[in-house]
């Protein structure tokens, strides 16, 4: 396709703008007339010399929690965290919840908590869905709220995974 140096100049300002190839495939039919495939557009934009620009990713917006999720909520880390052994330690009377980058063998998923006693243990979720906790120290049990904390800690950290 031959172009005159003003439809250059728009197809470069569509660049700039950050519209999609599909989207510049459009005006150029709309506007000059010219029916292109997509490909073809593909090619014009590289002839040209032109780089489209990437879609900015928006970030998700942080979760509003109530006084008392936020003040337990506070010290847990990141699911971002690449040493889960990192991860900050709870606060007095907190729960935090590390996830860890590369699941256990045979689990879905898996990472450490840390509980307001400050007793740690591990959990994982297996092929079939079920949760299993496995403390450091073999008799322990979590208090009841502990654990009611550690679920909801679990399932926002699960969540912004995609799980």
């Amino acid at each position: 396709m031959n172009l005159d140096e003003a439809q250059r100049k728009k197809i470069a300002g569509w660049i700039e703008e950050g519209l999609k190839l599909s989207d510049i495939q459009n005006r150029i039919g709309s506007e000059f007339g010219v029916r292109l495939t997509y490909m073809d557009v593909r090619f014009l934009v590289d002839d040209l010399k032109l780089v489209p620009k990437d879609p900015e990713i928006p970030k998700a917006p942080e979760t509003s929690l109530d006084s008392t999720t936020a003040n337990a909520a506070a010290p847990k880390s990141s699911s971002a965290n690449p040493n889960p052994a990192d991860a900050v330690p709870a606060a007095p009377g907190g729960v935090s919840v590390s996830v860890d980058q590369l699941a256990r063998p045979g689990t879905i998923a898996s990472g450490k908590v840390t509980f307001s006693d400050g007793n740690r243990a591990e959990w994982h979720f297996d092929q079939t869905g079920r949760l299993g906790l496995l403390p450091q120290q073999p008799s322990y049990r979590p208090p009841a709220a502990d654990l009611q904390q550690f679920q909801i800690l679990l399932e926002a950290e699960l969540s912004k995974m995609g799980f």
